[in-house]
């Protein structure tokens, strides 16, 4: 069975369980592979708020306590639909906590999965990616990417504040105004791919799973989107069942 560790933010747990679904080969209802939504975002603190010295708990504490559960309800697979989750300092005591409770649940990296598909997908693109201020502080998608040899295409520091802005900002934001997105944060994310274009970007990763809200489209001024939160879903059936996984088309 596959886990999911939602709330965080709470709509991309319901977006990646959707996505599942989306990516599963099946024609009726018992086709479809089994999942577990935990969706428990009182339990965990806010993870760039955390990594920018603003939050004193770090949230891999909850994160692994739920995961715990998942597992201990069935789940052998866990994903978490949170890019900035899967930084170090996170992410690393995420394993650490599973391995002291002796959890043998298998935990995927959506990261590593996501820089995996653009290197075997478009290997010779430079790759510009949108995200909170606390991913690309943490340079998670920079480093990986360029681990692979390709080029990273991050925005500068203003235009980083207004994507940032166009995530968390109370009146305007996604994390409070996603269903739907207003019209303001969805204009600054497509500008922002505009520029990113502009400074040379071949394709564009989502590097929020709130982005995917406001962005819908497969491109933007011709450039490729990526959502880490349907590779994950990919990913998760893929290690459940690869029979149950959809061909990419």
């Amino acid at each position: 069975m596959i886990g999911i560790v939602g709330g965080v933010g709470p709509l991309a747990g319901i977006d990646i369980a959707k996505k599942i679904i989306e990516e599963t080969l099946g024609n009726k209802d018992q086709d479809h592979v089994p999942f577990l939504l935990s969706s428990q975002a009182h339990r965990i603190v806010d993870r760039t708020a955390f990594i920018l010295g603003k939050e004193k708990i770090n949230p891999g504490f909850a994160i692994a306590e739920i995961a715990l559960e998942l597992e201990k309800a069935g789940a052998s697979v866990i994903g978490i639909p949170c890019n900035t989750a899967h930084s170090a300092q996170i992410f690393n005591l995420i394993q650490e906590q599973l391995k002291e409770k002796g959890s043998r649940v298998k935990l995927l990296h959506m990261i590593h999965q996501t820089v995996d598909f653009i290197h075997t997908n478009f290997p010779d693109a430079q790759v510009g990616v949108l995200c909170t201020t606390g991913t690309r502080n943490t340079q998670l998608y920079k480093n990986a990417i360029e681990s692979t040899a390709l080029k990273c295409i991050e925005p500068n520091d203003n235009l980083q504040a207004k994507v940032h802005e166009a995530i968390y900002d109370e009146t305007y934001g996604i994390k409070a105004n996603s269903s739907p997105v207003t019209n303001r944060a969805h204009d600054v994310l497509v500008a922002a791919i505009q520029e990113l274009k502009t400074l040379g970007a071949q394709v564009i990763i989502l590097g929020c799973t709130e982005l995917p809200l406001a962005l819908q489209e497969q491109s933007y001024y011709g450039l490729p989107v990526i959502d880490p939160n349907r590779i994950l879903a990919r990913s998760l059936i893929h290690a459940l069942d690869p029979n149950k996984l959809k061909p990419v088309e």
